[in-house]
C-alpha cells in the first residue's frame, strides 16, 4: 500500500506535469490575430492605408520574439520581460556571439525544450543597426526601409524575409514558457506585401 508521503509526492509531480503541458500548450496557442491587408480597404487616402498596415504589423515587430533579438545594445534579451540575456553574452562581430562564446554554443538547430533552450540553425542577433528596442514605429519603419541598415534589401524584399524566413518564423514557435508573436508569419508577410505595394508609408509615430 503507498504511503502518504509517496502519494503526495505522487500529486505534486502529477500536478506539475499538467502544469507544463498546459504552459506549453498557453504558449503555442496565445497568440492574437492579425488583421488582414482587406480589413484596411475602408481608408481612402492611400498613404494613410499604407500605414495603418505597418501600424498593424508592429504588433509582431514590438513583440518580446522580436524585440529580444533586435536590442539596443550588444546584449540580447530573453523572455516576455525583455530581461537581459543569462548568461550574459555580447554579440560579437557577426552577431553570432564572441570566439569564446558563440550562440551556437548553447543554440542547437531546434528549440530544446527539456533545457527552456531556444534554437535555429541560424541563431544571432540582428545587426546593430537593426535595434529595434525603445523605438517608436515610425522609427522602426524608417530602419526597415534604409538599405544601409536592413542588410541591403529593398522593401519588396522583406516580403520574403519577414513572410518566410525559417530564423524569423521561429518567433511563432518558441517553445515552452514564450508567446508567440501576434497571428502568423503568412499573416505577417501578407501585411507586409501589401504594405510595400501600397507604396510603404510609415506611421507619424
Amino acid at each position: 500500500m503507498i504511503s502518504e508521503t509517496r502519494f503526495r509526492i505522487v500529486v505534486v509531480v502529477a500536478a506539475l506535469g499538467l502544469s507544463m503541458v498546459t504552459g506549453y500548450a498557453a504558449s503555442q496557442t496565445a497568440s492574437h490575430g492579425l488583421a488582414s491587408p482587406e480589413s484596411f480597404a475602408g481608408i481612402a487616402d492611400s498613404d494613410a492605408r499604407s500605414a495603418a498596415m505597418f501600424t498593424e504589423l508592429g504588433k509582431v515587430l514590438t513583440h518580446p520574439r522580436c524585440v529580444n533579438c533586435h536590442p539596443a545594445g550588444d546584449r540580447p534579451r530573453q523572455g516576455d520581460e525583455g530581461r537581459l540575456h543569462q548568461p550574459p553574452v555580447t554579440r560579437g562581430a557577426d552577431g553570432h556571439g564572441v570566439a569564446a562564446l558563440r550562440c551556437s554554443a548553447c543554440h542547437g538547430n531546434a528549440n530544446f525544450e527539456p533545457a527552456r533552450i531556444p534554437g535555429h540553425p541560424e541563431w544571432h542577433l540582428a545587426p546593430r543597426e537593426m535595434g529595434w528596442e525603445g523605438k517608436s514605429l515610425a522609427e522602426i519603419c524608417a530602419q526597415i526601409k534604409d538599405p544601409a541598415r536592413n542588410g541591403g534589401r529593398k522593401v519588396e524584399e522583406l516580403i520574403h524575409h519577414i513572410g518566410e524566413d525559417t530564423l524569423v518564423g521561429w518567433a511563432w514557435q518558441p517553445g515552452f514558457g514564450r508567446s508567440p508573436a501576434p497571428g502568423t508569419q503568412k499573416q505577417a508577410g501578407a501585411l507586409v506585401e501589401a504594405w510595400a505595394k501600397s507604396g510603404a508609408a510609415c506611421p507619424a509615430r
